[in-house]
């Protein structure tokens, strides 16, 4: 069931290993083992709840993140993905900060940061006897750290830095990848208002101000300001943006404050100190033939898998082990979780709908609505079985609708879990047919071929040499003409769909989540600057609460690579 390329990153970074180091587990074990020390939460109820989540796993239908899977049922296990830390604009809290991360890192997990509350580059310290270094100086510090830890010893943190656009240097936070793409450990973005963005619309100034005193410090064109991101995301792919009205008039606590940064990417904005644990059910799987050749939705089965996993991440909340009293308060607090989906790319192939179709679009709608309304029925019935999350009272759902959780959903990227579940990423198209999986386990190579791409395609009689060729020299059918238009835009990779439906998608998918959604809007090698900043103003403008591109070739150390000849690609 699981592919070679899973079984390759199981054994790596996932299963549990013996006093001599060796490999001790295979992975049903790893399964049982996360399915009884998550199902300790249960009681009474263990062991039926134990074989539910074990099955769901086993068939590869539900997955949650990462450290989960490496830790639980280890001693100290730390199951949580995300978290956020405060830098407050102390130098004592400031390293202080900086030891968190490295005990989060560690343990498997990621941390996002807002640096504004941090004084500008030059800016008197110490009674005047000194300068500040600035928010960039100690992201540089951050990430010299974080390279010298690796997760559980099996790969290195990642981080989420965030500037606001009114900070003194958001000039050069822009440009802090630019031109050698260093910083290998963060994702940048920047922090932007409806208040910036109307400036930028209507061709005004943008004041600066300074955190330490709050006095004006300077204004700049907002078209000067926005031309600079456009230019170093559509160079390098960062920085992204983060629209802060957006996420914070879908904050679910408003009472504890605003949300001001997220998770490394991206989809879960948290107060701070918060963490929050992960989860997606794989789509590829929640499909039944309904005739010979025609697969449709099978929605009791995807009701209860969400509803499976909701009950599967708050009980990780329980039986967590938390790094710091600070993060245990505020993650019980709220109850956080994000339920998300990954093998939407494989779905659409067997369901026969073109990414780049309006179809598809409404049906993503749909599809995440049922996901929405399972998991806040699950979370009310959590409630009435557990009793709401203490900050229940301060949250935008009192005093009507009691829940356990204040938040529900979250769609993350799913990197590994897509590739141990055998599916696409996230509400990813697929990437390609064909493609290399570069730099990853120590700097080995993974081929990585689409089977459903040709489960499908020989199912509708188009799989022969000249196909497989095609897709072995380019990763494409882009390239046979002589193949129905149709067939061609059903098979249509990441690089071939108009980045107006990525968008849609991300639209679609994120109207019902309550929390955020983690997309790269992929953009082909040729893609103009201009580009970036249509598609920037664009996504603003549909209400995203935030945005990422990624142009083809832009970094040297691209982790998925198409198909560069027959050779690098073998089926």
């Amino acid at each position: 069931m699981l592919t070679d390329n899973a079984l390759e990153i199981l054994k790596a970074r996932y299963l549990r290993r013996g006093p001599d180091g060796q490999v001790a587990e295979d992975a049903d074990g790893l399964f049982g083992r996360v399915a009884r020390a998550v199902a300790a939460a249960e009681g009474t109820s263990q062991p039926a709840w134990e074989a539910r989540f074990y099955a769901a796993m086993r068939a590869l239908e539900f997955l949650p993140n990462s450290p989960t899977l490496m830790n639980a049922g280890l001693p100290g296990g730390q199951l949580s993905a995300c978290f956020v830390l405060p830098v407050p604009d102390r130098l004592e809290d400031i390293f202080g900060a900086l030891t968190s991360t490295a005990l989060i890192h560690q343990s498997g997990g990621g941390t996002g940061f807002n640096f504004s509350s941090l004084r500008p580059r030059g800016d008197p310290v110490g009674g005047g006897q000194g300068a500040a270094s600035g928010p960039v100086g100690f992201i540089r510090v951050f990430d010299a750290a974080t390279e010298q830890i690796k997760q559980g010893g099996r790969r290195r943190g990642a981080n989420m830095g965030i500037l606001n656009a009114d900070h003194p240097d958001i000039m050069e936070f822009i440009r802090a990848k630019h031109p050698d793409g260093n910083l290998h450990n963060f994702n940048l973005s920047v922090g932007v208002s409806d208040r910036f963005m109307t400036a930028l619309e209507n061709e005004e100034a943008w004041e600066l101000v300074n955190p330490r005193n709050k006095k004006a410090a300077g204004r700049l064109p907002a078209r000067e300001v926005w031309e600079a991101l456009c230019g170093e995301a559509w160079h390098g792919g960062d920085p992204g943006l983060l629209f802060l009205d957006a996420v914070n008039r879908g904050n679910p606590v408003p009472g504890l404050g605003r949300l001001e940064a997220t998770n490394p990417c991206g989809e879960l904005p948290l107060l701070p100190f918060e963490s929050c644990n992960l989860g997606s059910v794989n789509l590829a799987r929640m499909l039944k033939e309904e005739a010979p050749g025609k697969a449709v939705f099978d929605w009791p089965k995807l009701r209860d898998c969400v509803q499976t996993g909701i009950r599967f991440l708050d009980d990780v909340i329980t039986v967590n082990h938390y790094l710091l009293p600070e993060v245990e308060a505020i993650t019980r607090g709220n109850r956080k979780v994000g339920l998300g989906v990954m093998g939407w790319g494989q779905a659409l192939l067997r369901l026969g709908l073109p990414y780049a179709s309006e179809e598809a679009v409404a049906l993503a709608g749909q599809v995440m609505a049922l996901v929405r309304e399972a998991s806040y029925a699950a979370s009310e019935s959590l409630a009435a079985e557990r009793g709401t999350f203490p900050n229940w009272p301060r949250s935008v759902y009192a005093p009507a609708r009691p829940m356990r959780n204040a938040s529900c959903n979250s769609i993350a990227p799913t990197g590994s879990i897509s590739i141990l579940a055998g599916t696409s990423y996230s509400i990813e198209p697929l990437y390609a047919l064909a493609y290399r999986r570069v730099g990853i386990l120590g700097g080995r190579v993974q081929l990585e071929t689409d089977p459903v791409a040709r489960e499908v395609l020989g199912q509708l009689g188009y799989w022969n040499a000249q196909t497989e060729a095609a897709i072995r020299e380019t990763g494409s059918l882009a390239s046979l003409k002589n193949l129905p238009g149709s067939l061609r835009e059903l098979f249509a990779t990441a690089h071939e769909i108009p980045w107006p439906y990525h968008l849609k998608h991300q639209q679609a998918f994120q109207q019902h989540t309550d929390n955020a959604v983690a997309k790269t809007i992929n953009l082909p090698g040729h893609t103009a600057q201009k580009e970036v900043s249509g598609l920037f103003l664009q996504a603003w403008k549909m209400g995203l609460k935030g945005v990422t591109v990624y142009r083809d070739g832009s970094r040297a150390d691209q982790v998925l690579q198409h198909c560069k000849g027959a050779a690098s690609c073998q089926l």
